[in-house]
Formats: C-alpha cells, sequence, structure tokens
C-alpha cells in the first residue's frame, strides 16, 4: 500500500474515509454538468425553470468540497460533511418526485428511490458508524470450572 493511502487510512478513520469518498464523488458529479452540459434533463424542470443545470452543478461542488474537507475533522465535528452530503442528492429526489407529481416525467418515482436510497440512506446510515466498533472478546471457561 502507497505511503500516503496509509497516512489517509491512519488519520482519517472510516467515518473520514466515507467522507472523502462521498465528497470526491459529488465535486465530480459537479464538474460532469459543467463540462459536458445536458440541454433537457428529463426530470429536473423543477430546478432548471430556477436556473440552468450549470448553476446546479456548483451544489454539487460546494457540498463537496464541504464534505471532504469534513473528513479531516475529529469525530463528533465531522457532523456537518454529513449534513452536506444529504443536500444535493435530496435536492435532486425531491424534483424527481415533483415531476412524477406533475405527470411531467414518469420515471422520475424511481429515480428519486434511488438517490433517496443508495445516497441519503447510505449517507443516513454512515453517520451513525462508529469510529471504531471493537467486537466483545469471546468467553473463556475458567481454569477449574466446568463451562
Amino acid at each position: 500500500m502507497p505511503a500516503a493511502v496509509r497516512w489517509l487510512r491512519q488519520h482519517l478513520g472510516r467515518r473520514g474515509q466515507i467522507l472523502l469518498i462521498l465528497g470526491i464523488g459529488k465535486i465530480c458529479w459537479g464538474v460532469g454538468f459543467i463540462v459536458t452540459p445536458q440541454q433537457d434533463p428529463s426530470g429536473l424542470e423543477l430546478l432548471t425553470e430556477r436556473c440552468g443545470l450549470a448553476s446546479w452543478a456548483w451544489l454539487w461542488i460546494v457540498a463537496g468540497a464541504v464534505t471532504a474537507s469534513c473528513a479531516f475533522l475529529r469525530i463528533g465535528r465531522d457532523w456537518a460533511g454529513f449534513y452536506a452530503a444529504l443536500v444535493p442528492p435530496s435536492v435532486w429526489a425531491v424534483a424527481y418526485l415533483f415531476a412524477v407529481l406533475t405527470g411531467d416525467y414518469a420515471r422520475g418515482g424511481f429515480v428519486a428511490a434511488w438517490y433517496l436510497t443508495s445516497h441519503v440512506g447510505v449517507i443516513c446510515w454512515a453517520s451513525t458508524v462508529p469510529e471504531y466498533s471493537v467486537p466483545p472478546p469471546p468467553r473463556r471457561a475458567r481454569k477449574g470450572k466446568a463451562p
């Protein structure tokens, strides 16, 4: 394992590692909307009526930067990273649900469910993971006594 990776694993811990992964992923997703913009993104009309998709991409980028930077904070102070990670997929899920309710995008319910489970659900679960979870030691029989 390269020294940099070993150093990161030791200093970030489990929660920091997932925050760094989530943050980098969100930044990449946002940059993707800027580098290769979609002309007519189905299901996101609630968002694109207010401003262009490139502007909404900055929501992903900023949330990703906050999430990734919180990876380097101590346990208990990293909560802002988990909240920041929740915002973009929650906004996207609301937009897709709205598109279903208005009849603009029938598939939006499935896309919203995907965002809510594989993004929001995983982030909520990861925020509850303790930094170190040590299983209890195995029970041993005492000398001279039968189990």
